[in-house]
């Protein structure tokens, strides 16, 4: 009995790193392989469900306690779209890989499948959205006040938006950090225009690609894309195209 305990350790743990891993990956949320792992250990709290005898309702809210837990430790908290955009990949490939390991209960399969029949349904509708965001999504690194920052960034085709004086195009940043810009820059779209809040920024590189241009960062408190911290400028990218 044992050994069958540690096969099954074993295996929830893999199964849980591939799901994890395979998330981050989908959903360009470049996580760090150590927060990967600590989520891992932490879903080994699950196959308690195998050993202790829970009605349908416990088992049912004790998975979902710990899916919250284990992806707020893997991929934080940015927002609740994000988030739970998160919990319901890493719900989906858990499902496909470990699903059989929490089928050894007879009253728990009818649940699981009809869940199951849900969530692929959802999922196959979905995945033609994800496959055309796919490259949209970039990793950037920015060095700010000689500190350097990662960003997850999304290419925004629609983002035109220039230095008037000196021309440089400019990327917008959620400024969660609090920058203090120095530069005002007018701007004007189809519905606003206004002055835009810039500051220097040394060092761009995307996708681990140097950009040689000279560009600003645009500080703004709107970034509502899912995940996303940077609205990226194709221009700087037609050097490493």
């Amino acid at each position: 009995m044992r050994v069958y305990l540690d096969i099954v350790f074993i295996i929830n743990f893999i199964f849980d790193f591939i799901s994890l891993l395979g998330t981050s990956i989908i959903l360009k949320r470049n996580t760090k392989i150590i927060r990967i792992l600590l989520g891992s250990i932490l879903g080994e709290i699950t196959i308690l469900t195998i050993f202790i005898r829970f009605n349908i309702l416990e088992l049912i809210l004790l998975k979902i306690v710990i899916s919250l837990l284990i992806n707020l430790v893997v991929f934080s908290f940015r927002d609740i779209r994000c988030f739970f955009t998160n919990v319901y990949y890493f719900y989906l490939l858990e499902l496909s890989l470990g699903g059989v390991l929490y089928m050894f209960n007879n009253h728990n399969i009818l649940f699981e499948i009809l869940i199951g029949i849900i969530f692929i349904y959802i999922f196959i509708k979905n995945i033609k959205r994800l496959k055309n965001n796919h490259n949209k999504y970039l990793s950037i690194k920015l060095d700010i006040n000689n500190i350097t920052y990662k960003f997850n960034a999304f290419l925004d085709t629609g983002n035109k938006l220039k230095d008037p004086y000196l021309n440089s195009p400019i990327i917008l940043i959620n400024n969660k950090y609090n920058f203090e810009g120095n530069i005002l820059v007018p701007y004007n779209t189809c519905n606003y225009n206004g002055i835009l809040t810039c500051i220097k920024g040394n060092n761009l590189y995307v996708n681990n690609k140097k950009i040689n241009k000279k560009f600003l960062v645009g500080l703004s408190n709107n970034i509502n894309l899912d995940g996303v911290d940077c609205i990226f400028n194709e221009e700087l990218l037609e050097d490493i195209w």
